[in-house]
């Protein structure tokens, strides 16, 4: 088997994250967006210490249950969605097959612990953030505005007609790329480093309606030369192609409502949305969301769960397994590590003495204390820092600790640091099951056992799925073990 040659074979299984298994030449070969039960044709794309992956070229044959077309016309080109041939139930197995064997390789008694999996409310029209990237559709070719082609680094599909999102970001999306399409304005080229147009990003609450768009551009102005004399009237072009835009936008007849639209600059080389300095050029930055009768004011660059209504699932779970633990009469002190914005800190609040996030994202913490504000919690204290070197700060110690990480999981260090706490439970939510084994499987030589585990499908259609997972420590005849206090890093 050599590197460019192309085989033909069936993928018999598709394990986290979106990894097809195919056998060729007696010889397992990894195939990325697949789907169990097709016959695929692919090229050996690398070869590393006796490992394969392939690069898929066509789905020679369909699965038995795959759907003979997806919802989304731009389904194949786009690289978002992997799953929306299958219909909805299956992607749910499939999902929850995929995390129950990671849990089996960790977790003794996984089968019986698992709880199987919660569905989105929304199989379609689910987002609340959309970042589309503005690019061509092919080199050299018309401006596009969308997500990146599938296997491309540049080409750019244009998803006017994307299943995930609703109705008001696809008219958004069509105005806004006809608008500079008309004025000839180019996109930003990441080889070149020149151009002007970057990202366009919308955030729609779901309960209130509000929307939220942002346009990303660099400071090179459009369509001219920046130099000193005829800066001033550079300036005016801009602030002119900015209110046509505006205008336009103001014009749509959406079923929410526009209660803001920014630009943000961006002169970075990443291909990141990096604030450079945001101009509001109407309303304000922000909207209002509401979850489990909390209200959130979130800006344009906050985390924030991305499905509103499944973020109601999964936190409403996380509760579920708090359960007895915390009761207004407890009287407990609970740590929310990786708190993002407080979501889960003001849900848990309530129920608890006092809630202490942590969260490395100043701007994160600033919306967390806001809210935490707005909703009137008085029990809430957000820490900005990274929770490595902040716990070591906090006076306070926890009787109960969340812990919601970045995909990466935790790192090992600071496991060390929250295992030593000694406390008797612990919340596991995670958006990565592959880095949520490793973990557990610290946490259960450390003297943890798993006591309830189940999934929350927070994005239909793609390979993604959350994890919630409680934790208590192991007892022998009746007696909780305490946990060992010697470093393992």
């Amino acid at each position: 088997m050599k590197k460019g040659q192309i085989y033909e074979g069936t993928v018999e299984k598709v394990v986290f994250p979106n990894k097809g298994i195919v056998h060729a030449e007696d010889r397992q070969v990894t195939v990325k967006n697949t789907i169990p039960g097709q016959k695929v044709s692919f090229s050996i794309s690398k070869m590393r210490k006796g490992k394969a992956e392939g690069r898929l070229l066509e789905v020679l044959e369909k699965a038995d249950r795959e759907l003979e077309n997806a919802q989304c016309p731009h389904y194949g080109s786009c690289g978002g969605c992997n799953y929306q041939t299958l219909p909805y139930e299956t992607q749910l197995e499939l999902k929850a097959g995929q995390v129950l064997e990671l849990m089996k390789a960790v977790v003794p008694g996984a089968e019986d612990l698992f709880e199987g999996i919660k569905p989105s409310p929304r199989q379609f029209g689910y987002r609340n953030k959309m970042e589309f990237t503005f690019g061509d559709e092919y080199k050299d070719g018309p401006l596009a505005l969308g997500m990146h082609k599938r296997n491309s680094f540049y080409d750019i599909v244009t998803v006017e007609q994307c299943r995930i999102i609703d109705n008001d970001y696809r008219q958004i999306l069509a105005c806004t790329l006809e608008h500079f399409r008309e004025y000839g304005v180019s996109h930003y080229h990441r080889l070149r480093h020149t151009g002007y147009l970057r990202h366009l990003l919308i955030r729609k609450a779901v309960k209130t309606g509000e929307i939220l768009i942002d346009l990303v551009t660099t400071t090179q102005i459009p369509g001219s030369e920046t130099s000193g004399e005829d800066l001033c009237h550079q300036n005016w072009e801009e602030k002119a192609l900015l209110k046509g835009w505006q205008e336009k936008l103001e014009s749509l007849e959406l079923e929410g409502k526009i209660t803001g639209i920014l630009h943000t600059k961006n002169d970075s080389v990443a291909d990141a949305v990096k604030d450079e300095g945001t101009d509001i050029l109407y309303g304000r930055d922000y909207i209002y969301e509401e979850l489990l009768g909390l209200k959130f004011k979130i800006s344009v660059f906050s985390f924030f769960q991305t499905n509103s209504l499944g973020a109601e699932v999964l936190y409403s779970t996380a509760r579920e397994y708090i359960g007895d633990n915390l009761s207004p009469n407890a009287r407990k002190t609970v740590y929310d590590l990786y708190s993002g914005t407080g979501t889960i800190a003001q849900i848990l609040a309530p129920a608890a003495e006092k809630v202490i996030g942590v969260e490395i994202v100043e701007e994160a913490v600033d919306a967390a204390r806001e809210n935490a504000a707005l909703n009137q919690l008085d029990n809430c204290e957000f820490i900005g820092g990274d929770v490595l070197k902040v716990l070591d700060a906090i006076e306070e110690k926890p009787d109960f600790i969340v812990l919601d990480p970045p995909r990466e999981g935790i790192h090992p260090k600071a496991l060390e640091k929250i295992i030593k706490y000694n406390v008797d439970k612990m919340l596991y939510i995670s958006c990565k099951p592959t880095s949520l084994q490793r973990d557990l499987e610290v946490l259960q030589a450390r003297g943890y056992k798993v006591e309830r585990l189940c999934c929350v499908d927070m994005f239909p259609g793609t390979v993604h799925v959350e994890t919630v997972v409680s934790l208590g420590r192991k007892k022998v005849d009746g007696e909780e073990i305490s946990v060992k206090t010697e470093s393992y890093v």
